[in-house]
């Protein structure tokens, strides 16, 4: 009887809405929004290179990710090796990020089984 005295209650009683404090939003510039954080650095089955979705020659590899890490510092570089391509591929490639001043964060990307 208590119970149902209970459930009564709870389904009749006006829940009153406190105030709470009035905060204003500030807009955000289409032209503000915030660079990504990650660097994205893939090697196909073909052992090509792209950074950011593009073909990179192996031998700017080091300077196309310098410049990138010059404009986004805090980024992440993140290595994605398809399983075919060739290791020797993605050794040069860690050693060449090895080699960029405050890339010491280096992801290295692999599919969960």
């Amino acid at each position: 009887v208590v119970f149902i005295l209970l459930i009564f209650f709870i389904v009749t009683a006006q829940f009153i809405k406190e105030p709470g404090v009035p905060i204003i939003r500030p807009e955000v510039d289409n032209k503000a929004q915030a660079k990504p954080l990650a660097i994205l650095v893939a090697i196909n089955s073909e052992s090509e290179i792209y950074i950011d979705k593009k073909v990179v020659d192996p031998d700017e590899v080091s300077f196309t990710l310098k410049q990138m890490r010059e404009d986004n510092p805090r980024g992440k570089i993140v290595v994605q090796a398809d399983v075919d391509s060739e290791a020797e591929v993605l050794v040069d490639l860690m050693e060449a990020i090895n080699k960029i001043d405050g890339a010491t964060v280096i992801d290295i990307s692999a599919k969960r089984d």
